[in-house]
């Protein structure tokens, strides 16, 4: 005699089995926005109705990677050949600012068609799921755009970033451009590579399968500390930008004492004595 079947049980292995199945990415209104965060589960592109970005003129003391980054961006924006980047090296020196003020100075001068679109270090290995649907929208151009990105010891990532940027079979997308900021050059820890090197049957070959992951980059731009002078030219423009009312020998005095306590100088810590200065004197930093 033949088993009743347990409807309850078949509904629940059936909406398992659906949970469990590759889900199609939402789609999302690219021409309404300008900016998105890319969600790799459910694979989703979340619109950014208000980027945290800086003005680029704000920008000091990086003169040199700042003209090539915008060249580099401007010249993918108009179709033309151009180079993932990578951003590198100190902190708080405005590598992700740069990004982000170069995409909105591009894109408005472009007409609204070149899109910003951050992916987390963690949403690394649904990178292709995100460049099929880049494929598929070829009026659009993409900056893709992973900030503070590393990968640690045990971590083998960094192997489908770097297939993702040759694009396998089908390539990279025509459309597509992808830009890092990382505090290491070679996206990888020193003692990573060093434990590679004396522990591989041939190091220099297992060496340099972890650091040619940054030779997918065409573009290796550095960030490194920036002089008093040029702190203080930070600072001088912030307070001009924002109408700060304060003396400018105070200001100084009191930039040089705000870098004095916190043992350094980058443009985070001139943003962040600017904020303390303008809620001393009472100002909002709207704009």
């Amino acid at each position: 005699m033949a088993q009743e079947i347990d409807h309850s049980l078949v509904l629940r292995i059936t909406e398992a089995l659906e949970r469990l199945a590759p889900r199609k990415a939402a789609a999302a209104d690219l021409g309404g926005y300008s900016a998105f965060v890319w969600h790799a589960s459910p694979p989703e592109l979340e619109p950014v109705p208000r980027v945290n970005r800086v003005d680029l003129s704000l920008l000091r003391g990086i003169d040199l990677t700042r003209d090539i980054l915008i060249d580099n961006t401007e010249r993918f924006a108009r179709g033309l050949p151009a180079n993932n980047a990578l951003l590198w090296g100190a902190r708080g020196m405005g590598k992700s600012s740069l990004v982000k003020a170069a995409h909105h100075a591009i894109n408005e001068a472009s007409g609204g068609a070149l899109k910003l679109v951050e992916i987390h270090r963690e949403d690394i290995e649904s990178l292709p799921v995100l460049m099929s649907i880049i494929r598929r929208n070829p009026d659009f151009r993409f900056i893709v755009f992973c900030d503070d990105l590393s990968f640690d010891a045990d971590d083998t990532s960094y192997k489908s970033l770097k297939a993702a940027l040759d694009g396998g079979i089908e390539g990279r997308p025509s459309n597509m451009i992808f830009y890092a900021t990382s505090n290491r050059r070679h996206l990888l820890p020193r003692d990573m590579i060093e434990n590679e090197r004396s522990t591989a049957i041939n190091p220099s070959e297992a060496v340099q399968e972890k650091v040619s992951l940054s030779d997918r980059f065409g573009l290796w731009l550095g960030f490194h500390n920036c002089s008093q002078d040029e702190f203080l030219e930070m600072i001088e423009g912030y307070a001009k930008h924002y109408g700060l009312k304060v003396a400018p020998e105070q200001l100084r005095a009191g930039a040089i004492e705000w870098q004095a306590t916190r043992g350094s100088r980058s443009g985070r810590v001139a943003w962040q004595y600017i904020q303390d200065l303008a809620g001393k004197l009472g100002q909002r930093l709207d704009g």
